[in-house]
């Protein structure tokens, strides 16, 4: 028994949420609640791919945390969590940012430019993992947020890996994936999620936890390459 029953997270009912939010200031602002309504109504079965309120308002937190001024992100989509990203850089700071879709980026970009955000955000169409290896080979990333398709995620991690400096975050997301990682017959996009789990879990260059935060945070620390085995 891995669990210890009293110390469970608490169940998040609909009111409890909404106080969450409130007292963790977490309401989204006018600007990202219209972009996730634009995005409902052009992309109505992906519109769930837009970042919860509380994972926005952490990733921007953790970016102001980190004093992050390097940042690449995996999965663009309609920009959210780009625009919540680029909002806590450091001065001088810049986001890389890797999709496939022009059509969806395209609101993206828009929102970018009304948040202020635009010029801090290198928008870079074509295949993620392409992207990534054209990057510096150094370790000289500051953060990485990984959200894109799903069986692609071990390959991202790899790229992302030996590019971030010590102490440098990766986050990942859905890496609870509706909790379907723990059916006995999980789907494809499941298994894949589960399958980088495990991976990354095993992977002795990184600490990390995961986090019952919307659909499952990873939050990984790239660790000093004497402390690693690797």
């Amino acid at each position: 028994m891995l669990r210890n029953e009293t110390l469970r997270n608490i169940a998040l009912t609909p009111e409890l949420h909404d106080y969450l939010l409130v007292q963790g200031r977490m309401l989204p602002d006018p600007l990202l609640a219209e972009l996730a309504e634009r995005t409902r109504e052009a992309i109505p079965d992906q519109a769930h791919m837009v970042v919860a309120p509380e994972e926005a308002a952490l990733l921007t937190f953790l970016v102001r945390l980190l004093g992050a001024r390097t940042i690449v992100e995996v999965g663009t989509f309609t920009g959210s969590s780009s625009l919540c990203l680029a909002r806590g850089l450091a001065p001088g700071g810049s986001l890389i940012t890797c999709d496939v879709s022009a059509e969806w980026t395209a609101l993206a970009r828009e929102f970018w430019t009304r948040a202020g955000v635009a010029d801090r955000i290198e928008l870079r169409l074509g295949p993620a993992v392409d992207t990534l290896r054209a990057l510096p080979a150094e370790p000289h990333l500051d953060l990485a947020f990984i959200d894109a398709d799903k069986p692609g995620y071990i390959d991202y991690w790899e790229e992302l890996v030996p590019r971030m400096r010590p102490g440098g975050l990766i986050l990942v997301d859905n890496t609870l994936f509706s909790g379907q990682v723990i059916d006995e017959f999980p789907g494809v996009k499941a298994a894949a999620v589960h399958a980088f789990n495990e991976h990354a879990r095993k992977d002795e260059r990184v600490e990390l936890v995961l986090l019952p935060v919307a659909d499952g945070l990873t939050l990984a620390r790239r660790l000093p390459a004497e402390s690693s085995s690797f």
